[in-house]
């Protein structure tokens, strides 16, 4: 087991070096520019599409897609909505410092840009399988979009989305979920195993519309909780905001406060952790947008943007300014805590509300885990159909379940690692392709627009 935390310690530090930091927010940057700041002045109309759609056609059966808008954000946000938002935070700050609060902050602002590409690419690329469902996602967008001569890099990217899906998507989950529940109710991480993989097998069985289904009642409840839980901290401790705050800004940028005291360490963790978070340029969550019903790739991209916002600016936001309140001494300095993950945000949230603040955390982190688990089972069996055909999907359900039983005994270090690793490698290829194919988006952008404006397509 050391060999391996030692090999994957090496292997993510050079996924996550300076060039996929790069790559990544300014993927982000240059979609940005190209379209003029569009997660900016489009984002209350985006939010409208995905939480007050009009009665028009786009969410009707006459549109190609297996689910509705609302499902497909729903599901997507059940993938991302997670312990990223609980332990990938603690995390971050612990280990970067509270100035990696601002970077994941800037990471989410760009990747709401590289979030809406994905949604376009992968509604214009979509295909219908043998089942008669729609398949997308980066390598389809790969490989319909770049031509067969990239191919290779399609099934590069389903192959470690594979992987990943048991690490992020499981594991990561299980692990965290029996660590909060043992920390909070003494239960042995063995029951709590049982328990998840026994509900995960009775819904993923169904595939996306059960997935859907479950997601579109278990997220909006769940976030709702935790925001307001979060929420009730800041509104009784206002006088501990400002100083939090400031702290997280003059750290982004001095690293004083950080461990090891590197202002790199604060980047790295900021930009690591908001992506696992957010998965903005990761490549999963195109694959829950491309199963949308609607009448474009821009409305369904649009309303794929609005799960960045709701995930980092709004969800991690509430945890990282919570912890760093928590996490100021006496004497109004940062005070690196022993504990981590999951385990520090229960801890920070009963003392910042004592009494309820940790059960908001563990009961949060069971819905988050639980619904991470379901959409990320539908990322993953996307991306082993793609390399190993349509046949092999029961197979791949029956491995995900064990997955997530084996997820609440392995050790906690090896499975971040394992999963920040796999989640760089899926990066990489879907990066390269939003950049290649960028004109497309823009392109697909204009379309939507000038459709709307002539009143071809609803508003």
């Amino acid at each position: 087991m050391e060999v391996l935390n030692q090999i994957f310690e090496v292997v993510s530090a050079w996924v996550w070096g300076p060039p996929m930091l790069v790559l990544i927010v300014g993927t982000g940057v240059i979609l940005t520019l190209l379209l003029k700041g569009l997660q900016f002045h489009m984002l209350g109309y985006a939010l409208k599409q995905a939480f007050m759609p009009s009665k028009q056609k786009d969410d009707g059966a006459d549109h190609e897609g297996d689910i509705s808008h609302f499902g497909a954000l729903m599901t997507a946000l059940s993938a991302t909505i997670g312990t990223g938002n609980i332990a990938g935070v603690a995390t971050a700050v612990v280990v970067g410092g509270p100035g990696a609060v601002f970077w994941m902050w800037m990471t989410a602002i760009f990747g709401m840009a590289t979030k809406y590409g994905e949604g376009v690419l992968a509604v214009k690329y979509r295909e219908v399988n043998k089942k008669g469902e729609m398949s997308g996602g980066p390598m389809y967008y790969i490989q319909n979009g770049l031509g067969n001569r990239w191919k290779w890099m399609a099934y590069a990217f389903a192959l470690f989305g594979t992987f990943a899906s048991f690490g992020i998507g499981s594991s990561v989950q299980s692990n965290s979920v029996a660590q909060a529940v043992q920390t909070s109710f003494d239960i042995a991480p063995g029951y709590t195993g049982v328990v998840l993989t026994v509900l995960t097998a009775i819904v993923v069985l169904g595939g996306i519309r059960g997935i859907a289904k479950a997601a579109s009642v278990i997220v909006p409840l769940m976030a709702v909780l935790y925001v307001l839980g979060g929420l009730l901290i800041i509104a009784f401790n206002l006088d501990m905001v400002a100083p939090a705050v400031s702290m997280i800004f003059s750290d982004a940028f001095s690293g004083q406060a950080a461990a090891g005291g590197a202002l790199g360490t604060a980047i790295r963790y900021g930009v690591a952790r908001g992506v696992f978070s957010n998965e903005a340029g990761m490549g999963s969550a195109p694959i829950a947008a491309a199963a949308a019903k609607t009448d474009h790739p821009v409305r369904q991209a649009l309303v794929s943007m609005t799960g960045t916002f709701l995930d980092t600016i709004v969800v991690c936001s509430i945890t990282g300014i919570v912890l760093v309140m928590g996490l100021i001494g006496a004497g109004g300095e940062f005070v690196r805590p022993e504990l981590s993950g999951a385990a520090l945000t229960t801890v920070t949230f009963d003392k910042m509300l004592p009494g309820v603040g940790g059960l908001v955390v563990t009961i949060g982190l069971i819905f988050f885990a639980y619904s991470t688990i379901l959409g990320w089972c539908y990322y993953g069996e996307k991306c082993a159909t793609y390399v190993f055909g349509d046949g092999f999907a029961n197979v791949y359900r029956v491995v995900y379940v064990a997955s997530v039983m084996l997820g609440t005994v392995l050790s906690m270090d090896l499975v971040w690692l394992a999963s920040d690793t796999f989640n760089g490698l899926m990066a990489l290829p879907n990066l390269i392709a939003l950049l290649l194919l960028a004109k497309v988006i823009v392109g697909e952008t204009k379309d939507f627009k000038q459709k709307i404006k002539s009143g071809e397509l609803p508003g």
